[in-house]
């Protein structure tokens, strides 16, 4: 390096200094250290993609694989909750279809233990899907509201269209992993547009809350009690939903939302560790705790 090239270098790095002291007299804004802090993100978050943001602004707040193409196993049910509650009708009768018995046990799918033949509503069976993450509940409601299976996915993949949501596919309605383990999928990006769609609907939001939901035997049913799988809830202070899944493909997914201090965060994990038998909260938590933080 030449001798006048290094007098310039000295000279140009003097005077960064000497207007960033200025800055620092004059009471000029200086980039805080904390900026790098916050862009690095909650540690040790093991997920594949993962995502955060305010939810009442959408402002993005933190994304690992935001736009990656994954599958998303039974978040899938959160479109299929969406679509039964837009569509209405929340209180006629569903006759359970003798069909779901077989299509549970050919699949070794998560389910409600629906009785063929009991007459249930859309409301209770928005439980049975939303808390044991019953597939048996997802085929009911397709089936009724398609109406027929084909016609309810077509529905769904429209509505996924509609909401902007241009990098997800529906292949079925409960995110079982067929006709391919890859067939269903979506992105954190996504995720988030749908999970802020149906958290603005009252009905959802309820049947998400709940930790667990009793039905009495009555005329033309069985008695049920599910239990919502969402590790979160009851365990994190302020979480408010909202669905968790599983297929090997997949790994561990978990779409969520807590509140606190005045504050409102949504956030989706897709792949984190864990297997069938054991929900993981841990990136959620992590990412949760961090996002706060930053918010407070």
């Amino acid at each position: 390096m030449g001798t006048r090239r290094r007098l310039l270098i000295r000279a140009f790095g003097l005077l960064a200094g000497t207007v960033l002291a200025a800055s620092v007299v004059l009471g000029a804004p200086v980039p805080a250290a904390s900026a790098s802090a916050t862009s690095a993100g909650p540690s040790g978050v093991a997920a594949r993609s993962a995502a955060v943001e305010n939810a009442a602004t959408g402002r993005l707040l933190w994304s690992r694989g935001l736009n990656t193409e994954r599958p998303m196993a039974s978040i899938t049910k959160v479109m299929t909750a969406y679509l039964v509650i837009r569509a209405g009708h929340l209180d006629r009768a569903i006759t359970i279809p003798a069909a779901v018995t077989g299509y549970v046990r050919a699949h070794n799918a998560s389910n409600a233990g629906l009785r063929p033949g009991d007459k249930l509503t859309p409301r209770q069976l928005l439980y049975a899907l939303m808390l044991p993450s019953g597939a048996d509940a997802a085929y009911a409601l397709a089936k009724a509201y398609g109406p027929g299976l084909t016609a309810f996915v077509t529905k769904m993949n429209a509505t996924a269209r509609l909401l902007g949501m241009t990098r997800t596919h529906f292949s079925n309605f409960d995110g079982l992993p067929y006709p391919t383990p890859y067939s269903n999928y979506s992105t954190a990006a996504n995720l988030l547009v749908l999970g802020r769609a149906a958290m603005r609907l009252a009905a959802f939001r309820s049947v998400a809350a709940q930790r667990s939901y009793r039905l009495a035997a009555g005329s033309g049913h069985h008695a049920y009690r599910w239990k919502n799988l969402n590790p979160l809830l009851g365990r994190y202070p302020g979480a408010i939903g909202i669905k968790p899944g599983y297929t090997g493909a997949a790994g561990q997914c978990l779409l969520f939302e807590a509140t606190r201090n005045g504050h409102s965060v949504i956030g989706v994990t897709l792949h984190s560790p864990g297997s069938i038998s054991s929900v993981n909260p841990a990136d959620a938590t992590r990412i949760l705790n961090w996002a706060f933080s930053d918010l407070d």
